[in-house]
Order: C-alpha cells, then sequence, then structure tokens
C-alpha cells in the first residue's frame, strides 16, 4: 500500500512511518519542517519527504491512504483538500496503529501523566535482554533499545506510549483507545492538558474508558501510591495488580536510596524478593518505572510467575534523550536536560537532584511552552515546584498572541512568590536575553559546585546547546 503522513517528521508519525515501511508499505509524507534528525533516519530507509503542504501535489502522488498527526487542523491545505474531494482515504496516526500492527498483537499499552517514554523503553529494553523480540513504538528518542521502533515478531507482544491526547482534529478520543491493550499500565493520572480536558474528573473518565476495553484475561499494572487512580474503583472486569511503596501492594518498592553514586532500591513480589536494582537512573519516579515495567514485562511472558523475568540488565539501561540528560559533567559545573513540563514532574527531579548532587547550587530554567504549562491553570503547582530550586529561570511564555493576557502564565507573580521562599528568580523577554542572565549567575560562584538543570518540552530556542557550547570554551 501506498500511504502518506501528513506532519512526518513528528517523533511519533516518524516512527510510525518506519513501522509501515518495515512492515513492506511504500511510505512518503510532508511536513513543514523536514530537517535532522527525524529526515535523516526517514530517508535512510527510502521514504520520500516533501516541504511544505500541497493540495495539488498530493493528488499527484496519489496515496491510496493518508495517515493525519494530530497536529493538523483545519485550514490546512491538504486537509481541506481531503474533505472537499474524499478521493483518498484518510485515518489518524492510532487507528492507523489499530489497523495495520495492534489487531493482531498482544499490546502492553503504558498510560500515565508522567513518564511514559521512559517505562515505555523499559519495558521494552526488559523483555529483549530475557531473549524476546518484541514491538514497540516509543515517543521519545531512547538509548536502550537503541531505536524508538521495532517491529518485532508476531508471537512477542508490541509495547507503545499510551497517550492520552486526543488523536486527530476529527476523532477527540484518546489515543490510547485506539490500542486493544492486553496489558495497560498506569503510572500515574494527575490534570493536564487543559486544552483537551476540562478538569481532573475528565482525565479520569478516559483513563477509566481505557480500563474498560482490558479484557477480562488481561491485566491493569496500577501505581497503587496514586489517589486518582485508586479513585477509578476496583476494576473488576480484569486482573489487578499494584506496585507501591507500602504494604499492601502486589508489587512494593522497598529500600529506595540515592546518592550521587546512584541509586538502589528492591523489589519485593508478593512478600517475596525479586530482585535487587542498583542503577544510574535518577528519583523514586524512575524506580517505579522500573518496577511498573519490570511488572509488565514479566506478566507478558511469565503470567503464573513474573519474578522468573531476569531485571539485572537494569543496571546498562541508560534511559531517554531529553530525561535527565547529563550534558556536563565536571566537578565544578553539572547541565542537565529535561523533558519535563508539569509541575509535579519538576519537583520530583529537583528534589532527586537534592540527593544526587549534594552541596550544588541548584539553578531551574524552565520554558512554558506545552498547553497547559503556558497557562495559569497550574500556576500554584508550578510555584512551589520551582521553590525546590536555588536559582530559577522562566523563559519567554510559548505563543503568548493565542492567549488572553488574563489567561497566560504569570511569571512576575511567580518571580515575586518565589522571593517570599528564599529562591532568587529571573526573567527576560527573549530566550537569548535570559541565557546572558543564567550565564551571568553561574559565572558568579567560584567556590560551590553547582547544577543547571533546563526544563522544557520543545528546544528553548537553542539555548541549552549554546549553554554547553559556552561552558565548553572557559
Amino acid at each position: 500500500m501506498k500511504i502518506y503522513f501528513m506532519g512526518i517528521c513528528g517523533t511519533a508519525m516518524g516512527n510510525a512511518a518506519l513501522l509501515a515501511r518495515a512492515a513492506g508499505h511504500e511510505v512518503l509524507g510532508a511536513d513543514t519542517g523536514v530537517y535532522p534528525p527525524m529526515s535523516t533516519v526517514l530517508a535512510a530507509a527510502g521514504i520520500t519527504l516533501h516541504e511544505g503542504y500541497d493540495p495539488v501535489r498530493l493528488e499527484k502522488l496519489a496515496p491510496e491512504l493518508v495517515v493525519v498527526g494530530n497536529a493538523m487542523s483545519r485550514g490546512n491545505p491538504e486537509v481541506e483538500w481531503l474533505l472537499d474531494t474524499r478521493v483518498i482515504p484518510f485515518t489518524s496516526l492510532p487507528a492507523f496503529l489499530a489497523d495495520a500492527v495492534l489487531a493482531v498483537r498482544k499490546n502492553i499499552v503504558v498510560a500515565g501523566t508522567h513518564g511514559k517514554t521512559t517505562t515505555t523503553s523499559l519495558t521494552a529494553f526488559l523483555l529483549r535482554e530475557n531473549g524476546r523480540d518484541p514491538g514497540f513504538l516509543i515517543g521519545g528518542v531512547p538509548l536502550d533499545p537503541p531505536v524508538g521502533n521495532h517491529l518485532g515478531t508476531l508471537a512477542d507482544p508490541f509495547v507503545i506510549e499510551g497517550d492520552e491526547y486526543d488523536s486527530a482534529f476529527f476523532d477527540k478520543r484518546s489515543k490510547f483507545i485506539h490500542y486493544a491493550p492486553h496489558i495497560a499500565v498506569l503510572n500515574n493520572l494527575e490534570f493536564d492538558h487543559a486544552d483537551i480536558f476540562r478538569d481532573l474528573a475528565d482525565v479520569q473518565r478516559t483513563f477509566f474508558h481505557l480500563t474498560r476495553i482490558v479484557p477480562r484475561n488481561g491485566w491493569i499494572v496500577l501505581n497503587g501510591d496514586d489517589d486518582n487512580l485508586r479513585a477509578l474503583g476496583p476494576l473488576a472486569w480484569t486482573r489487578v495488580v499494584r506496585v507501591g511503596t507500602g504494604e499492601g501492594h502486589e508489587l512494593r518498592i522497598a529500600g529506595f536510596r540515592e546518592s550521587a553514586e546512584g541509586a538502589t532500591f528492591r523489589l519485593v513480589w508478593q512478600g517475596k524478593p525479586w530482585a535487587e536494582v542498583q542503577w544510574s537512573l535518577a528519583g523514586l519516579f524512575n524506580a517505579r518505572n522500573a518496577a511498573m515495567a519490570a511488572l509488565a514485562a514479566g506478566l507478558a511472558l511469565f503470567p503464573d510467575d513474573p519474578t522468573r523475568l531476569k531485571l539485572d540488565s537494569l543496571a546498562r539501561f541508560r534511559g531517554v534523550k531529553r530525561r535527565q540528560e547529563l550534558l556536563v559533567n565536571s566537578a565544578k559545573l553539572k547541565v542537565i536536560e529535561d523533558f519535563g513540563h508539569h509541575p509535579t514532574a519538576l519537583a520530583e527531579t529537583l528534589q532527586s537532584f537534592r540527593a544526587r548532587f549534594p552541596g550544588h547550587i541548584l539553578h531551574a530554567a524552565f520554558e512554558p511552552r506545552s498547553n497547559t504549562s503556558r497557562t495559569k491553570v497550574l500556576q500554584a503547582a508550578f510555584m512551589r515546584a520551582l521553590a525546590l530550586a536555588d536559582e530559577v529561570y522562566l523563559g519567554a511564555i510559548a505563543r503568548p498572541e493565542k492567549l488572553k493576557p488574563e489567561e497566560r502564565f504569570d511569571e512576575e507573580a511567580v518571580i515575586q512568590h518565589l522571593a517570599t521562599q528564599g529562591v532568587d528568580g529571573y526573567t527576560a523577554a527573549t530566550h537569548a536575553a535570559l541565557l546572558d542572565i543564567i550565564q551571568g549567575k553561574v559565572a558568579e560562584e567560584t567556590e560551590r559546585p553547582q547544577l543547571v538543570v533546563f526544563f522544557t518540552n520543545g528546544s528553548f530556542d537553542g539555548i541549552i546547546g549554546k549553554f554547553v557550547k559556552n561552558f565548553a570554551r572557559t
């Protein structure tokens, strides 16, 4: 089949296009930003890329199916042509994956407000390390496994990141509703995506819908420490196993410790020791990601005794790019990039860094870029999270013209609150100007070691790379 992907250079779309190519389809696509690394990977796989959207070109290309990315909207010239003519069938990315890949697999669907990419990577990694050939689709750039997509063998599970965001402009259901879970991993549940969901109850509703399509011979692997997940109820139509730090969970995370040398913890399954883990990833949140992934992979391979899954390879797991990624590591300065864009993620990461880097001055730079973080919806929680740093730098709000002034994230109010907590806060009209401030504050300190962490789900206008490059010259 000849398949055309609209928005092909997005991480999820690009990896799905690669899956389609690996399955033997002729694949091509278009995007407004055709640039490395995704463009390089796609071209190397024999996928033809087109810059921009052109209905005349699309008609001449004559694909048999168009996969419409969820970044597309009404007004896009190719979208309007598809709707006007109806000469080419079109579908959403999740619906395409459901029909082309997931319908014939036993799927592990990893859902949650935080940690989806890391947990999906961990699950695929553990299955591979235990001698299996799973399929997987990861919504990021993992280091382990070394690629973000793989078809695997039909006999082994398919692991997919289950995003609660909507599927397409014409399908407002959460993506994960399409993914036919045999095992659903529910990592955590908080209010996010204020452009899609009305409130926390609305988010809980869509997660509840996901649980309703888990078959009775499947499993829900649930974070038993999460109040919002426990509120979903007993979920009696399938088997539920709970993971957490307290007593009463089928899988317990015990003895978590973190220091400059790394983190250690034990996994206890139904009261019996399973594994002792020592690894390099930061925070209790990543230990929980590992526990959820281990149980999901273990149940998929050994449903009667998941502890038959070997976990010694966790010591070698390197994580995912842009998730607490250490870019500079010297005695005087460490620089980390993190995809964090929700206050809980920022708070947990900063708390971990206090333990991981004792004695360091902690600088936190945050770009309010996501559709929720650039508004006031979670501003109070961001204030509490950022107060865990010593110095805070707030980037310019992304797409401010799309918001009413009273709806926008109020940087000055955040800085004023931080001052009451003894934390210095700074902002600037541009990210380039903010970079000058960060570099100046870091240069002032000559005695104590420093850690600079950049939180963004975008590019921060390239200032992270510039900061790292400028440090390398000093």
